[in-house]
C-alpha cells in the first residue's frame, strides 16, 4: 500500500506511529521527573527562611532591576516571566514557600528577567518567534489534513510542514534560553549566600528536571516533524 510516495508496512500498519509514541513517552517521563523532584524538595526548607517572592525581589534588587513586579498567580508550576507586563508570576506553591524548590523556581524566572535586561540574544530571538510559532502550531495540521483530503495536494501539505517546522524552531531556541536562566539563577543563589552549597545542589536538581521537560518537548516535536517528512516529504507517485 502506497500513498504520497510512502509505502506502509505489513497489513497497512504505519510504523511511523512509533515516532509519536516515543515522543509521548519522553514527555511523560520528563513530566514525572519534574513533578517528583519538585515535590521532594518542596518539603525541604531553606535555611535562609526566604520565600520564593522574597528571593525574586532580592535577586532583582541585587541586579539593579526596578520596575518589575512579583506577583502570585493560580495553579501549580505556572511560574513565568512576562516581559510585556514586566511581571514575575509565581505559582501558589512557589510565591509564599520557603522550600528549596520554590526558591530555585523563583530564581529561574528572575534569570529570564536578567536576560531581558541584559539583551540576551536567544531570548530576543525566541520573543520574535512567538507569533510565528503560535500561527504555525495552529495551522500546520489543518493544512496538512486539507491537503491530504484534496488527494494529496502538495502545496498545502508542504505549507503545513513548513508551519510545523517554525513551531519546532521555537522549541529549539527555547532550550538555550532555559538553560541559561537556570545557570544565572544558581550562580546568584550561591554567590549571594541565599542558599548553602548543599541547598544549591538540590536547587540544581529541581531546575535540571524542569529543563528536561523542554528537551523532551523539543525531541517529541522533532520526531513528529520527521514523521511528517517520511509520510509526505517525498514526491507523490502515481498509484499502480
Amino acid at each position: 500500500m502506497q500513498y504520497g510516495g510512502y509505502r506502509y508496512g505489513f497489513f497497512g500498519f504505519d510504523w511511523t506511529y512509533l515516532l509519536v509514541i516515543i515522543g509521548i513517552l519522553l514527555s511523560m517521563a520528563a513530566s514525572a521527573r519534574v513533578n517528583g523532584t519538585f515535590n521532594r524538595y518542596a518539603r525541604t526548607w531553606a535555611r535562609c527562611g526566604m520565600t520564593g517572592a522574597d528571593v525574586a525581589r532580592r535577586i532583582l534588587s541585587l541586579n539593579g532591576i526596578y520596575g518589575v513586579s512579583v506577583r502570585q498567580v493560580p495553579g501549580n508550576l505556572t511560574d513565568h516571566y512576562d516581559p510585556r507586563s514586566r511581571t514575575v508570576n509565581l505559582s501558589e506553591t512557589v510565591y509564599g514557600s520557603s522550600s528549596i524548590s520554590a526558591i530555585g523556581v523563583a530564581a529561574h524566572e528572575c534569570g529570564h528577567v536578567i536576560q531581558d535586561a541584559r539583551g540576551y540574544e536567544p531570548l530576543r530571538i525566541r520573543a520574535a518567534l512567538v507569533p510565528v510559532a503560535n500561527f504555525g502550531s495552529r495551522l500546520s495540521l489543518p493544512l496538512i489534513l486539507i491537503g491530504v483530503l484534496l488527494g494529496g495536494f502538495a502545496p498545502l501539505v508542504k505549507a503545513g510542514i513548513l508551519m510545523f517546522s517554525l513551531a519546532v524552531l521555537f522549541q529549539l531556541v527555547t532550550l538555550p534560553v532555559e538553560f541559561n536562566a537556570s545557570s544565572r539563577a544558581l550562580r546568584i543563589l550561591s554567590d549571594s549566600g541565599m542558599l548553602m552549597e548543599e541547598e544549591t545542589r538540590q536547587a540544581r536538581q529541581v531546575l535540571q528536571a524542569a529543563a528536561l521537560t523542554y528537551v523532551a518537548a523539543a525531541a517529541a516535536s522533532l520526531l513528529q516533524l520527521l514523521r511528517l517528512f517520511i509520510l509526505f516529504g517525498g514526491r507523490r507517485d502515481n498509484e499502480r
